[in-house]
């Protein structure tokens, strides 16, 4: 979708992603290995009372999500900046959701433009649990 086919206000839907507890334990062993993600005994005794996921595996798990939704095509051309919130913990077993919606548009030059994009990430129970905001690049339209 080109630069000028776009409107602040669009949205796409993401499909729902679990969160599975080895995998889990897995990406937090490999990139974000605290006790609150990978030590049970310990997890109990925080104020969440289990382990939580990382928040980059809960943000990435929606991402990638919303990148099957291919809201872009082929006229993406790049990624500019991203800002994460995390808002709630998730947990082994949380099923998250996401909605992506345009919500700025800034003319960059004559070949492209810059969109941002605020995905909301929601837990089973409707639970806003973190924001991202996204910059992308985007091809206008070619002059003719």
């Amino acid at each position: 979708m080109y630069f000028e086919d776009l409107k602040t206000g669009m949205a796409v839907n993401t499909e729902p992603v679990t969160i599975e507890k080895e995998r889990m334990l897995d990406f937090a062993r490999l990139y974000d290995d605290i006790p609150l993600h990978t030590d049970e005994e310990y997890a109990k005794k925080t104020p969440f009372g289990k382990l939580i996921a990382p928040g980059l595996m809960s943000f990435a798990s929606v991402w990638a999500k919303y990148l099957e939704v291919d809201f872009f095509g082929e006229e993406l051309l790049a990624g500019k900046s991203s800002k994460i919130e995390w808002l709630k913990p998730v947990f082994a077993g949380d099923v998250l959701t996401g909605v992506a919606e345009v919500t700025r548009l800034t003319e960059r030059n004559e070949r492209n433009g810059i969109a941002e994009i605020c995905l909301r990430a929601y837990n089973q129970n409707g639970e806003l649990v973190l924001t991202n905001v996204t910059e992308a690049i985007v091809k206008r339209k070619p002059k003719e």
